[in-house]
């Protein structure tokens, strides 16, 4: 019979990291602060800032980010100590199965596909609603959406949506590219970066002096604010509970959050990294710090250009050259410059979560929880290349056929429960392993990785019910699979 606690060895793991045949080490902690910048920049500043402020938090968006970097941080301080003893591929999987064993590695492994393939996903959809807007909208409203999207025209009739064939595009050639190899992925990321990183400061800079004080105030939304006008002509209700004042904040604080999975993704390339037991709390923290900042400033900036009920309607996924059009006279090239600059963006973000995933599965496979496919490494390229056609696939209908919303809640609560299991994990290795050598200690535990639970889990119960209610459905289909197949395989592998 299978054994669903079996844990492996750190001594495995070491073992496995340190195999010569495996992953090639390329990346330093220059490269791994650039790919968590490249993943926290994009679909959560540019996107999920506007859908927050304007659906939740008003300009308190501001507090829910906030509330995010805190849960960000302690988690953060857990990765970071989990990556500096483990230095191999499959972050919070890895970490969990060598601390509470195969069946919660198992989910914790299934829910970071919300989190990576989804994040892709999502992001994906926001890049091609941003080439459109860059090409004043000449691709039809059908392909560049699910079809569960509809749009009101001026002439009363109603546009539904086919597919969303730019964002399947971009994912080909983000796959293209990482099959290709690390390094290079990891160059083309870094450039982008500096790009995204001077517009975003720029943005700042000059949308200082174009804000409202009017709309920042009152600062939270009141449970009696005017209803806001919606894309299919209906109207948005800010009555509920988690829709207003300090219950929206933290709503938005959940949604906000997909913002900040990027620095997480840095630990999946443990194994890449040439000396992880420093490089690596260097390139989560070190990222995370530098994204927070701008974070804060930015959402500051953009809910005083523009009323928050705007980016309910108008605004949605162009919503920063949404407002600097319609409330920036004079700063046309700024939202030519910003959009291009976004496009770059989440083309790196995209890059950073398919690598993610691709590095999840590989460790999966390589426990014989996943089939042996996702762990085979291209003999030139040393790259888990069938996993990133796999993953191709599966997220490009994702992102052809589900609406960004949909797919950017779903992708907070699994990063959130990932959080979750990792600062227990690093909780119960400091209980069961006090003496093991730590090159970076997460402080004040068990403090800490409380609170890491507690703020996490604050901002998963206050997603949308439907979000809830989906992740549950995706957990139960999970563990479908793990009992049916992947206990078994697993157990075979080790000769059980």
């Amino acid at each position: 019979m299978a054994n669903i606690f079996y844990k492996k060895s750190l001594k495995d793991l070491l073992e496995v990291s340190s195999d010569g045949h495996q992953l090639k080490r390329t990346l330093t902690a220059a490269n791994l602060i650039a790919l968590g910048i490249g993943a926290i920049i994009g679909a959560g500043l540019f996107v999920r800032t506007a859908a927050a402020a304007g659906e939740h938090a008003g300009p308190a968006v501001t507090i829910s980010f906030i509330i995010a970097a805190v849960g960000c941080a302690f988690a953060g301080l857990c990765y970071a100590e989990f990556a500096s003893i483990i230095p191999a591929a499959g972050s919070a999987y890895t970490y969990a199965y060598t601390t509470m064993g195969e069946l919660v590695a198992w989910t914790i492994g299934w829910a970071l596909v919300l989190e990576y393939a989804l994040g892709a996903a999502t992001v994906s959809i926001a890049w091609s609603e941003y080439l459109n807007k860059l090409l004043g909208n000449a691709i039809p409203y059908e392909w560049t959406h699910s079809p569960f999207e509809s749009i009101l025209n001026a002439d009363g009739t109603m546009t539904t949506g086919i597919m969303n064939f730019p964002a399947l595009i971009i994912l080909l050639l983000i796959s293209l590219l990482l099959i290709k190899g690390t390094q290079e992925s990891a160059i083309v990321n870094a450039v982008i970066v500096f790009v995204k990183v001077a517009i975003i400061i720029l943005f700042i800079a000059l949308g200082w002096g174009f804000i409202n004080p009017a709309n920042h105030t009152p600062y939270l939304i009141p449970d009696n604010a005017t209803p806001a006008l919606l894309p299919d002509g209906s109207f948005y209700d800010y009555s509920k509970f988690w829709n207003h004042g300090m219950g929206g904040v933290i709503t938005g604080a959940g949604i906000v959050f997909f913002a900040f999975i990027g620095f997480d993704a840095v630990s999946t390339a443990a194994q890449e990294a040439k000396r992880p037991e420093r490089d690596m709390p260097i390139g989560i923290l070190g990222s995370l710090v530098v994204c927070t900042i701008l974070y804060i400033l930015f959402s500051h900036v953009l809910t005083g250009v523009a009323p928050y009920t705007d980016f309910v309607k108008e605004g949605k996924e162009a919503s920063v050259a949404f407002a600097i059009t319609k409330y920036m006279p004079g700063y046309d090239w700024l939202a030519f410059s910003i959009t291009i600059a976004i496009l770059a963006g989440f083309s790196s973000v995209i890059l950073v979560m398919l690598m993610g995933q691709s590095r999840v599965f590989y460790s999966m496979a390589k426990d014989g929880l996943l089939p042996k496919v996702f762990a085979d490494v291209h003999p030139k390229y040393r790259t888990p290349y069938k996993s990133n056609i796999i993953l191709f696939f599966f997220v490009g209908t994702f992102a052809a056929f589900v609406p960004g919303s949909v797919a950017g809640d779903l992708t907070s609560i699994g990063t959130l429960f990932a959080f979750v299991l990792v600062c227990i994990a690093v909780w119960i290795l400091r209980v069961k392993e006090p003496e093991l050598k730590r090159n970076f200690k997460t402080p004040l535990v068990p403090l800490v990785p409380i609170l890491g639970v507690i703020v996490c889990s604050a901002m998963i119960v206050g997603l949308p019910g439907t979000t809830l209610l989906s992740a549950a459905i995706w957990l139960v289909a999970g563990l479908g699979i793990y009992f049916l197949y992947s206990s078994k395989n697993a157990a075979k592998k080790r000769g059980e």
